[in-house]
């Protein structure tokens, strides 16, 4: 039974806290994301496959004086048939190589925090298959995984077919890659195994972790933040979003991850005609970099730059730099898009075509808000 690590904290920024209904924490551990839930959420369901991480966090809720709803079982079977508003989850996603059915290899310790006795990334696969089942219309699941990059088959590919065979719509954010043999040895430093300590069951270990891997033609292995909605009644599938983004961000995301939903159904609701009727404003933490020649007038290069969320930078083109510095809520994006038209000498409707996708984007990331 652990503590609050560096994966709790992660999940714990990265979680929206927008006011709801019901949540579940599945796998609480000791009990951090209820915890954190607890003070946005009207109740709290938290499980886990170990009763004694049940009794930390029933410990941890008492001294915090939080109410918590405890249940022992494994994945999502203490649960079956409800509906939650939000899930949060920092499963046991760690690859460990299998032995006999259901066990691990022989040279392996198991690790019940970190192992969900599964192949591969299966446990991460079944858990995005699964959690549909017990979201309310419009809820939403957050959890953090590892996902294996096989030979052949981009990962955007192989994961993005999870998300298509559970129905929801889906964003994730892939932070860091490591390969085979990066991963095993961040493992088995993690259960207390050193090469200088113990130089035999290092090198039994990292053998059966390298040739797990191989049989599965796994290249790396990805880590990130997954982001689930089911749709609201009447409404289908409209987000799909796998990226790689292993650069810093600010933190806490959650906030932004939540904006960034709300940006997308906004820009669902609006054609090309809608958005360039709507009045954008530039977000407070975006400035601008222009890079110059020495002795040139012009910049040949402008980056508009968030500070805030995954601090994104996007090269714009002179166009789209003119139209972010004007909007300031007070002309319509078609005004703008007009005005510098005429500035340039070009027709509006062809800098229309290039600058609306473009727009869509700012919106869809937070540069520009409606």
């Amino acid at each position: 039974m652990l503590g609050a690590g560096g994966a709790s904290i992660t999940l714990a920024q990265v979680t929206m806290r927008t006011p709801v209904g019901r949540v579940l924490d599945l796998g609480t551990g000791c009990g951090i994301q209820a915890l954190h839930a607890s003070r946005h959420a009207q109740s709290v369901v938290a499980t886990d496959i170990s009763r004694r991480a049940l009794r930390f966090a029933e410990f941890n809720a008492a001294l915090d004086g939080v109410r918590l709803d405890l249940r022992e079982g494994s994945m999502l079977d203490p649960v079956a048939g409800e509906a939650f508003d939000l899930v949060v989850s920092n499963p046991p996603f760690v690859i460990t190589p299998r032995g006999a059915p259901g066990g691990t290899s022989s040279t392996i310790p198991v690790y019940e925090y970190r192992d969900g006795g599964r192949a591969g990334d299966d446990l991460v696969r079944d858990l995005i298959l699964g959690v549909g089942d017990v979201l309310a219309p419009g809820g939403v699941a957050q959890m953090l995984g590892n996902w294996e990059h096989r030979r052949g088959e981009p990962w955007t590919e192989r994961v993005g077919a999870w998300l298509e065979e559970a129905g929801l719509d889906g964003w994730i954010i892939q932070r860091e890659v490591l390969d085979p043999a990066e991963y095993a040895e961040t493992w088995i430093r993690d259960g207390g195994t050193t090469p200088e300590r113990e130089p035999g069951a290092w090198a039994a270990s990292y053998e059966a972790w390298l040739d797990d891997f191989a049989t599965r033609d796994v290249e790396a292995v990805g880590f990130g933040i997954v982001t689930l909605r089911k749709p609201a009644a009447g409404r289908g599938v409209s987000l799909r979003r796998l990226e790689e983004h292993t650069g810093s961000v600010r933190q806490p995301l959650g906030g932004h991850l939540a904006a960034s939903l709300a940006a997308h159904d906004w820009l669902e609701a609006r054609d090309d005609a809608a958005l360039a009727s709507s009045r954008l404003s530039v977000a407070p933490d975006v400035t601008e970099e222009r890079y110059l020649t020495p002795g040139a007038e012009d910049p040949n290069v402008v980056i508009v730059r968030q500070g805030d969320g995954l601090g994104r930078g996007i090269q714009a083109s002179t166009g789209l730099a003119a139209l972010v510095g004007a909007s300031d809520g007070e002309l319509t994006v078609g005004q703008l898009i007009g005005a510098i038209a005429s500035l340039f000498e070009v027709p509006a409707g062809e800098l229309a075509g290039e600058l609306l996708p473009a727009v869509r984007g700012l919106v869809r990331d937070g540069f520009l808000v409606p």
